[in-house]
């Protein structure tokens, strides 16, 4: 919970927009209570029977998580994952490579 924490105090200062944590399910209605009150807008996506994620920020960018994020992260077209990567901060250089590299793998699979 320490970094999940973090993470919201994060997001409350401004040096994020959009936060994506995994965390254990058993902890997940923790971080709920925690996020509701701070009226701060999440989206939860289940990834194992143990395990969740939970996409939190933004009101605009947990809405755009909910249309993009309907399927499993690793199921996600080269485009998606360039977005959701552009939208948690991720460094752009490294993002540009991994669309590049994840959509000439699809273009040569579907060749």
């Amino acid at each position: 919970m320490k970094v999940f924490v973090h993470h919201v105090y994060e997001y409350k200062k401004g040096l994020r927009n959009l936060v994506l944590h995994t965390m254990s399910t058993s902890m997940v209605s923790q971080a709920v209570a925690r996020l509701q009150k701070g009226e701060i807008d999440f989206y939860i996506q289940h990834v194992t029977a143990t395990k969740c994620n939970i996409f939190f920020g933004a009101k605009e960018c947990v809405e755009i998580v909910k249309k993009i994020c309907i399927r499993p992260l690793n199921e996600l077209s080269a485009e998606e994952d360039f977005m959701l990567g552009i939208m948690l901060g991720y460094d752009r250089k490294v993002q540009c490579e991994r669309y590049l590299s994840r959509s000439s793998m699809l273009n040569a699979i579907a060749s």
